[in-house]
């Protein structure tokens, strides 16, 4: 007859491993990472920027395409971003009231300048740009860039760091490396940049993210003397340095515009 203490140890199910589970998260995580400078990867080139086994890669991504993050191309095998990536990406941007505020004012502005704005946000060390209200002009050369900067090449970035302490130090911590002719390459070039924003209240990068590029912002302030968010515009050099005292006018009325909508939007929502 078997015991019942023994029954009890042969049948209750093991429980699952948190710092396994975890960590198969994490590298799931890492796998979509890697699609994020190249269109497709097949299983070897995923397996060699991850450091692991062929077959645990094929794992991960065989998991992921049966969720719809990952696809396979049909014609060579290989891997991409799925659709449903597309999704939840296209809902976290309508989502975000932040956008939804500026994007009439991005509008508006595009219309009075002709030139390219963005709405951007900080993360880690980097500028992530929300909103990107493009002309033809420029558009093109923007858009290559992708949604994402480190914070010392762009005007942005220096417009939040400037009021955003553990941001600017982020950027210090991450390194300063060199993007076109006039990028920011040290941490004293980096805070000096940093003290002239701060008393001239808004920023400008020229030759820094891309050769004959300049652009100007300005921070979005929610809380007292602490940057959130930067509007910035995005042009040829000359374009944007022969008018700049004016487009800086422009943004920081609409950057106001923007800061007391999304007050008032969040009141609203939690109301």
């Amino acid at each position: 007859m078997t015991n019942v203490e023994d029954y009890w140890h042969t049948s209750t199910p093991k429980k699952p491993n948190e710092g396994e589970g975890l960590r198969s998260v994490s590298a799931a995580l890492d796998v979509l990472e890697c699609f994020a400078t190249d269109r497709e990867l097949g299983v070897s080139d995923v397996a060699r920027r991850m450091g692991l086994a062929k077959s645990t890669t094929h794992r991960l991504l065989t998991t992921l395409r049966s969720r719809g993050f990952i696809e396979q191309n049909p014609e060579n095998g290989r891997y991409r971003l799925g659709l449903h990536l597309l999704e939840l990406g296209h809902l976290a941007q309508v989502r975000n009231p932040l956008r939804q505020v500026a994007l009439p004012v991005t509008l508006d502005l595009v219309r009075r300048t002709g030139l390219t704005v963005n709405v951007s946000v900080p993360d880690g060390a980097d500028i992530v740009f929300i909103e990107r209200t493009e002309t033809s002009a420029h558009g093109r050369t923007l858009s290559q860039s992708g949604r994402r900067l480190p914070a010392h090449v762009s005007s942005a970035g220096k417009a939040v760091a400037a009021f955003l302490p553990e941001f600017a130090q982020a950027r210090i911590d991450a390194g300063f490396p060199p993007r076109a002719r006039q990028t920011i390459r040290t941490p004293a070039e980096w805070e000096h940049a940093l003290r002239d924003v701060r008393q001239r209240g808004f920023a400008m990068s020229r030759d820094e993210s891309f050769d004959g590029i300049t652009t100007v912002a300005v921070p979005i302030m929610f809380t007292r003397q602490t940057a959130q968010a930067a509007l910035s515009f995005f042009g040829g050099t000359h374009d944007v340095e022969s008018r700049y005292p004016l487009l800086v006018q422009y943004l920081q009325r609409a950057a106001g515009r923007i800061q007391h909508d999304v007050a008032r939007l969040r009141r609203d929502l939690s109301s």
